[in-house]
């Protein structure tokens, strides 16, 4: 996991350096060890208060950083940073994306291509039936299904991926050593053996009210295509959906009945502008399925080696000049030639 990434939890556990103190801090130190051990003085210099200042200090001296991970990874999970290969794609996309992610479970390339289904703790038959029969069909063309992993919409959600194959994701709004609800451990363990639960809160963080908004940012950050299946006024799932707005993805909303409380926010998204959910298919063609399976179709074929990946990316059916490939790629003709044969 490297040497560095126990920076990035102690980081992690600082209240007041979120993720854009914590990019300045990197922009203004070599690496994040060297941020972690500067002095009062240099963060003064970068912008750091001095309350901010004199709660790191105590933090820092009071926080054994082996002894955390030492308790991350005996407990069976692990931590992945912006620095980390597996860190998901479309999630270091949005505005401040969380610096670090305590992850159960394994993440998949394919989990790029993913939607996220969310809804009220308090659903009807007709939101449960409907979220069955999306998470199915999703899960059967190879789509991830992200939630939040709590009653109602979430755990049809979830389950009806898990029970057709599918891989799904779970964020939670807690540390990993406290999942929530309870009633939802053994969903979480089978979610683990075949997706990911993950959270940008540390361990020892209890499932608080307030901690579940910011993670509503997550789940919508996770995936390319976002839909609301029922949600009452003030519904956590509403924030989901203005996350989504402002992180550019597209958001559906299950039409329902108007004298139906569950289905006042999901109507009222529509109102807004949110694209009604009619069929599954308006899904796919949001997500453009064609050209998912054909890019899918390309990564499969793709050398792993950089070079020749280079190499492959510049022919075409059209007759080339080893000499316009050297200029194109920016390498020396014997590893061209190389990479050709």
């Amino acid at each position: 996991m490297g040497e560095q990434m126990k920076y990035w939890v102690g980081f992690n556990k600082m209240p007041g350096i979120g993720p854009m103190r914590l990019k300045l801090m990197l922009e203004s130190f070599e690496n994040i060890e060297a941020a972690w051990h500067a002095s009062p003085g240099v963060l003064s210099q970068i912008g750091l208060g001095p309350k901010i200042i004199e709660d790191f200090l105590q933090i820092r001296s009071e926080l054994d950083l082996d002894a955390e991970m030492d308790r991350i990874l005996s407990s069976g999970y692990k931590v992945i940073s912006w620095d980390s290969e597996e860190y998901p794609v479309r999630l270091k996309e949005i505005d401040s994306p969380p610096p670090v992610l305590y992850v159960w479970g394994e993440l998949n390339p394919n989990d790029r291509w993913a939607v996220s289904i969310v809804g009220t703790l308090r659903m009807s038959s007709y939101g449960e039936v409907v979220t069955q029969e999306l998470s199915t069909s999703l899960a059967m063309n190879g789509i991830t299904i992200v939630s939040g992993m709590a009653r109602g919409i979430d755990g049809v959600a979830h389950r009806s991926a898990l029970h057709n194959g599918g891989r799904t994701i779970a964020v939670l709004g807690s540390g990993l050593d406290h999942l929530y609800p309870p009633e939802n451990r053994q969903l979480a363990r089978e979610i683990s053996e075949n997706g990911v639960i993950l959270t940008d809160y540390p361990l020892g963080t209890k499932p608080e009210a307030r901690n579940f908004p910011p993670r509503n940012r997550i789940i919508s950050g996770l995936a390319l295509v976002v839909v609301i299946v029922e949600a009452g006024e003030g519904s956590g799932a509403l924030i989901t959906a203005h996350f989504a707005a402002d992180q550019g993805r597209d958001v559906f909303a299950v039409p329902g009945n108007i004298y139906n409380k569950s289905s006042i926010g999901t109507n009222q998204l529509i109102r807004d502008g949110a694209i009604p959910f009619l069929s599954v298919e308006d899904v796919l063609e949001a997500l453009n399925f064609d050209v998912i399976v054909q890019q899918e179709v390309i990564n499969e074929f793709m050398p792993e080696d950089e070079v020749e990946r280079k190499v492959y990316e510049k022919l075409s059916f059209e007759p080339i000049h080893v000499d316009a490939i050297r200029a194109a790629c920016d390498l020396p003709v014997s590893k061209i030639t190389a990479s050709l044969t």
